[in-house]
């Protein structure tokens, strides 16, 4: 059985038997949870499935949060990519933008998404892979296996360092989200599990220290715009892996530079709401909006 403990033991774990890390973990989460493979797998598409359900409801014009601080961000996206033909970034990529933002919006009204690692960064992973599902046409098996390798990816992180924004700042959720998504991201193109693992290593160093600062304590502003960076940030680290780009930084050891950073971020920068954005003159104006005096 795996234990999770580092990418490293994936690496070679994977190396040794001839698989996709997607493939040994699915097989391992069978033995580990006493179930058949299929029952692993069909409980990952429905995940999916979640995900893609949860951009077209993020996506709809009059989408709203409860709060009322944001909404409609999926949509505006989504039509400034038709109307301009992919603006600045290209039509994937605004694309991708849009669904990000649509699934953070969907979290932010009270609708039902997939924490990938968390609800703050729920928005980075489907949009890189529903928009390889919906606008590369990649086969849906390929997509829901993929989500295999990040979520390993993802309990290492959590193991090693953490993925709470209250426990290790923004880098821990949206930082975690970016280098599971490029880990996935990387397999799904062909990559070998070392450049799965680099992609994974890029993504988090570049978003070492970056703090959770939510205005109102809500988990809207910055966040829903963050996992529009998290989601440029994987698709970034993923391309530079595949190019043969290595991390001069193991992974396991950005993961461990993780969670130094976070233990070493003060209390008003992890979800707090005390510092950063969110006690700007304009943050505190819209906590009173919400909240009151």
């Amino acid at each position: 059985m795996l234990t999770y403990k580092s990418i490293e033991e994936l690496i070679k774990c994977s190396i040794k038997q001839n698989k996709k890390i997607s493939q040994m973990v699915l097989e391992d989460q069978a033995l580990q949870m006493e179930k058949s493979i299929d029952e692993i797998y069909d409980e990952m598409e429905k995940s999916f499935d979640v995900m893609c359900e949860a951009v077209v409801q993020g996506q709809a014009k009059n989408q709203r949060s409860t709060s009322g601080l944001t909404g409609g961000e999926g949509f505006k996206m989504k039509h400034y990519s038709e109307q301009t033909n992919g603006g600045l970034s290209g039509i994937f990529m605004t694309k991708a933008m849009s669904r990000a933002l649509a699934v953070s919006g969907c979290n932010a009204s009270m609708g039902k998404i997939v924490a990938t690692p968390t609800a703050g960064s729920c928005g980075i992973m489907p949009g890189c892979l529903v928009s390889l599902y919906e606008d590369k046409s990649i086969d849906k098996r390929s997509i829901v296996m993929s989500l295999f390798t990040g979520a390993a990816f993802g309990i290492v992180i959590a193991d090693r360092a953490c993925i709470a924004g209250a426990q290790g700042g923004c880098q821990a959720e949206c930082g975690s989200a970016a280098g599971m998504a490029a880990a996935a991201l990387v397999e799904l193109y062909g990559g070998t599990p070392q450049q799965c693992a680099d992609a994974c290593a890029i993504a988090i160093g570049n978003q070492l220290g970056l703090v959770c600062d939510p205005v109102a304590g809500l988990v809207e502003i910055p966040c829903i715009k963050r996992n529009v960076s998290g989601v440029m940030i994987a698709f970034s680290s993923a391309d530079m892996a595949l190019a043969g780009i290595q991390s001069e930084i193991p992974v396991d050891e950005c993961i461990d530079s993780m969670g130094e950073v976070g233990r070493a971020l003060p209390a008003s920068l992890k979800e707090t709401a005390l510092g950063g954005l969110a006690s700007t003159p304009t943050g505190l104006k819209l906590k009173e909006q919400v909240f009151g005096n």
